[in-house]
């Protein structure tokens, strides 16, 4: 199962995957992304951690709560799932420069 693997070079590896995740963090704290639901009603933003950042809720919607709670949940579930993309896409870019770790 390991007859391939050089463990003499594991300290190596480990430092370069440490410099990457840093790239990574640093990387993700640029990014923010944006969605909408409701044909703009709501517009949720998150940055590239995750974290949201930004509501917005158009005034006509402040009277519906079950329309609004619909809106915001569509909202916030397509920002989150336009940053778990990019980090999937960035963690791809950054492991596959690893000789040989594949993810």
């Amino acid at each position: 199962m390991f007859e391939n693997i050089d463990f003499s070079k594991m300290g190596e590896l480990l430092t370069q995957v440490q410099e990457k995740a840093k790239a990574m963090e640093l990387e993700l704290d640029k990014k923010e992304f944006s969605a909408k639901s409701g044909a703009g009603l709501v517009k949720v933003s998150a940055n590239g951690k995750g974290e949201i950042i930004d509501v917005n809720i158009d005034d006509s919607l402040l009277e519906d709560k079950e329309s609004l709670q619909i809106l915001l949940i569509a909202a916030i579930n397509d920002v989150l799932a336009m940053v778990a993309q990019n980090k999937n896409s960035i963690a791809s870019d950054m492991l596959g420069g690893l000789g040989g770790f594949k993810i």
